[in-house]
């Protein structure tokens, strides 16, 4: 599942205040962890997952191989933290996607009040604004 940036920044936002829900220990990425972490995207669709261990490589490593074998998007990576995004399957998502990005919406809001007509200032002789009483 492939998510855009807007929809990405969206989902780390969201996902901030979040707890990780499963912990992957020292036997590692294991059936039963698969298994919680597919039972915790059906219950909430987007998860804090902790992973203990040092290893760098094998976080990313594993976190590819989440991503492939549940079916679900690559949020965010941050140290020993990796959040998963997957919509229900019944199609009842609790989270929007649609959603506009800030950066989104200001751009058209300043392109709306660019359209607005302004009205000249009154100036003095020096060609500086009157000032307003």
């Amino acid at each position: 599942m492939e998510l855009t940036r807007d929809q990405r920044l969206h989902l780390r936002a969201q996902a901030h205040g979040l707890q990780p829900v499963v912990m992957i220990g020292a036997n590692g990425l294991t059936e039963a962890v698969i298994r919680e972490i597919a039972v915790n995207l059906d219950a909430h669709e987007l998860i804090k997952v902790r992973v203990l261990g040092d290893d760098r490589e094998q976080r990313a490593a594993w976190y590819a191989d989440i991503c492939e074998q549940l079916e679900c998007a690559p949020v965010q990576q941050i140290g020993k933290l990796l959040v998963l995004y997957r919509p229900t399957q019944d199609g009842k998502s609790k989270i929007s996607l649609s959603k506009p990005s800030a950066k989104a919406a200001k751009q058209a809001q300043s392109a709306a009040d660019s359209k607005k007509k302004v009205k000249p200032q009154e100036t003095t002789r020096s060609n500086r604004p009157k000032k307003s009483r």
